[in-house]
């Protein structure tokens, strides 16, 4: 057990994350072979239903550093060849668009009331 407080800190934050990771981990799996199950009956409906989880599942983990992003897209790919040969066409996924960035516009200076130029002062002479 560590002794400095922010060696404490570190075990309980790898803790959280391990178990936040896991679960990522855990629910990706669970999508993977509900798919598999859904290819073996055949099931075309089915099979369209679990890949689109089973894509959302993986894209969250890669998201989340759970997987590579590689990995990530072999299994995506996997995924698309079985359905593919099963016979079901591709579920369209309702691609989202990034925000388009907000073009902020800069307002021009505003032009100040010149001054008048101050007149210089004459010392009196002695």
């Amino acid at each position: 057990m560590p002794i400095i407080k922010s060696a404490k800190k570190r075990v309980k934050v790898a803790n959280k994350a391990n178990a936040r990771n896991a679960k990522t981990k855990r629910t990706m799996r669970e999508a993977l072979k509900a798919f598999n199950a859904a290819v073996i009956a055949g099931n075309s409906t089915q099979i369209s239903k679990t890949e689109k989880e089973a894509v959302s599942a993986v894209d969250k983990a890669a998201k989340k550093a759970v997987i590579h992003k590689n990995k990530a897209a072999r299994i995506k790919a996997k995924l698309a060849a079985q359905t593919k040969a099963k016979g079901v066409k591709p579920a369209k996924s309702a691609v989202k668009k990034a925000p388009a960035k907000a073009t902020v516009k800069i307002a021009p200076a505003k032009k100040t009331a010149a001054k008048k130029p101050t007149a210089k002062k004459t010392t009196p002479k002695k």
